[in-house]
């Protein structure tokens, strides 16, 4: 079989990733850089994209771990090379697929820090509601609990994408994939009693006129903001695990699971799906979304109890 032209498959894997797989620029560019490396030391060796074998693959591995390259970046590497190929049989490029029994490096789990339901009510009896700012920091740990939100997708929330009457918000996650998450009673009355506090009275920057919470000059808070109000909320709460704000994420998808959720229903609210599983999940019907979270997410059975 002959060899492809390198660079305009590469082009096409680029925008295959991004595109068609929605990864965000970020990754599709290491994926891309992966496979560069794989090419290169091919070449170096005599043989093209249509002559690597899975043993060339494993000597390559064996590489990156003689040069102390570490397991999880190349647990990452591998998912790069596998993407190229499995869009190579896409494109019918190559007949067999190198990379199907390819093994992965072993990878020690990290388990993230989990809040407790009454740390989190710590964490909020600490904010001080006299000051200017307090309102809107109890908005934003509700919001962060009670949805579930990357902290990216929190700086970026914006007050048309809450509806109020069907209790919902509409989110851009990862690679702009737009979302639809239920939003719970306590967490629109907290969002309510902000702007109606604060929120209202500001004069927002010229393009955040449409943003959420803004910083006490107009402007979008950043993630490094949203991380200080967590760490002082943390400490003031007498709170000694290590938190960020993903562990209020964290927090929300395992009291949801605790609390018997469908784990299908929380990787949609989470916007969390791989790219073998997609297919599995955006059929999931809205309602049973909606039923999910007001069912099991600990927030709204104290606010009906």
């Amino acid at each position: 079989m002959a060899q492809p032209n390198i660079d305009i498959l590469k082009k096409r894997f680029d925008a295959y990733l991004r595109i068609e797989k929605g990864l965000s620029q970020n990754t599709a560019a290491s994926y891309c850089r992966d496979v560069e490396h794989l090419l290169q030391y091919a070449s170096d060796n005599g043989k093209g994209v249509n002559d690597i074998t899975r043993h060339d693959l494993e000597l390559f591995l064996g590489t990156l771990h003689d040069l102390g390259i570490s397991p999880r970046s190349q647990a990452r590497v591998i998912s790069g090379i596998k993407s190229f190929y499995k869009f190579l049989k896409m494109e019918g490029v190559i007949d067999v697929n190198p990379t199907l029994l390819l093994p992965a490096p072993r990878i020690g789990r990290h388990l993230p820090e989990v809040l407790t339901l009454s740390e989190i009510d710590s964490m909020i009896s600490s904010i001080d509601l006299s000051k200017p700012q307090g309102q809107r920091n109890r908005a934003i740990i509700e919001v962060l609990y009670g949805c579930g939100l990357r902290v990216s997708e929190l700086v970026e929330l914006r007050m048309s994408q809450i509806f109020e009457q069907e209790e919902y918000i509409t989110v851009i996650g990862k690679g702009d994939k737009q979302r639809l998450v239920p939003i719970s009673q306590e967490a629109l009355e907290q969002i309510n009693l902000y702007v109606e506090q604060t929120r209202s009275n500001q004069v927002a920057k010229r393009g955040c006129e449409d943003i959420l919470f803004l910083n006490r000059r107009g402007g979008r808070l950043t993630r490094v903001m949203i991380f200080y109000i967590i760490k002082e909320l943390c400490q003031l709460a007498g709170i000694r695990k290590t938190v960020s704000p993903h562990t209020l994420r964290h927090s929300f998808a395992t009291h949801l699971l605790e609390g018997g959720a469908n784990l299908r229903a929380i990787q949609q609210m989470l916007g969390h799906e791989s790219i073998e599983t997609t297919e599995i999940y955006v059929h999931i019907d809205r309602s049973t979304l909606r039923q999910e979270i007001l069912t099991h997410h600990p927030r709204n059975q104290m606010h009906n109890s």
